[in-house]
């Protein structure tokens, strides 16, 4: 923020002592204009902050993650986790042709039973294990989202797979959850050990991974992981949600690429200036069109 400045010009009758203190005072304005702002940073970045909007904060200039064998790609950044090769893939594809839009983002790894959250600027937040679809497949059955959970049979128990737009809702229950697909009905939300037969807590806790199929398509979550890491997160920046796919490749289900080998990077970026320069191409038919007499 830049300080206003007094104004005024200085006149040749002023006297010596006069043309002294003169000095004197702009140099002390100087410092007070250097001086003070500092003062107000300093003291600004320690006093309470406004309340966060809920809505997606605006697109902003965010650091990027850069490897540094290749300094100029931005891959995300897993901390010390060990993902699976496709959660690397999808999470790194995200962060480098900015398909997260920003936002932060969320990858699911049904096959490892594994949430990650990420920062708009592609850090992990944090991750934790999860409950799916009881049954494997990439694809919601017509008409899922409308029916009664009795009727719903066990071969329709998917997670779809896919790109979605998280958004915060509530349920029949009124309690808060995150929407992936609001269609098919599927959310994530706080683990609900409801059934004792199914023993959620238990399978969420174990070590294993096909015990964690379970659910009838929702994502279920330890409740801190979803209070303290999820929910804030999507209420702050909006988030988007990858989850990745059991049959098919996260290339078919995303478009993705390998973004750490320089051919594919060459190729999508011709590709995407061919795509821009169609677009102006359009953009100026359409306004020549649009001037021409009716």
């Amino acid at each position: 923020m830049k300080e206003p400045r007094p104004e005024g010009k200085r006149t040749g009758s002023d006297s010596e002592f006069t043309d002294s203190l003169k000095k004197g005072l702009l140099v002390g304005a100087v410092l007070l204009v250097l001086i003070v702002p500092a003062t107000r940073m300093y003291r600004d970045s320690r006093a309470p902050q406004p309340p966060v909007a809920t809505a997606p904060a605006p697109a902003a200039p965010l650091p990027e993650t850069r490897n540094p064998a290749t300094p100029n790609l931005r891959f995300a950044d897993f901390a010390d986790e060990e993902p699976s090769s496709e959660a690397r893939h999808v999470a790194d594809w995200a962060v480098f042709t900015g398909n997260h839009a920003r936002h932060a983002f969320v990858v699911v790894d049904k096959k490892d039973a594994r949430v990650y959250v990420f920062t708009p600027d592609g850090t992990l937040k944090a991750s934790a294990p999860a409950l799916l679809g009881a049954a494997r497949g990439d694809d919601s059955f017509p008409g899922i989202g409308d029916k009664p959970l009795k009727e719903v049979l066990p071969y329709e128990k998917t997670t779809p797979a896919g790109r979605f737009v998280a958004e915060p809702g509530r349920n029949t229950n009124n309690e808060d959850i995150v929407w992936v697909d609001y269609d098919a009905a599927v959310s994530m939300h706080r683990i609900r050990p409801t059934v004792a037969a199914e023993r959620r807590l238990e399978r969420l806790a174990s070590l294993a991974i096909d015990d964690n199929r379970i659910s009838f398509g929702c994502i279920n979550l330890p409740v801190s992981f979803y209070e303290d890491v999820l929910s804030p997160s999507v209420q702050k920046y909006g988030a988007i949600v990858y989850v990745l796919p059991d049959v098919k490749s996260p290339q078919q289900v995303f478009g993705s690429f390998d973004v750490r080998d320089p051919a594919q990077v060459a190729a999508w970026k011709k590709t995407s200036a061919l795509q821009a320069t169609k677009a102006q191409g359009g953009a100026g038919a359409m306004q020549k069109v649009a001037l021409q007499p009716q």
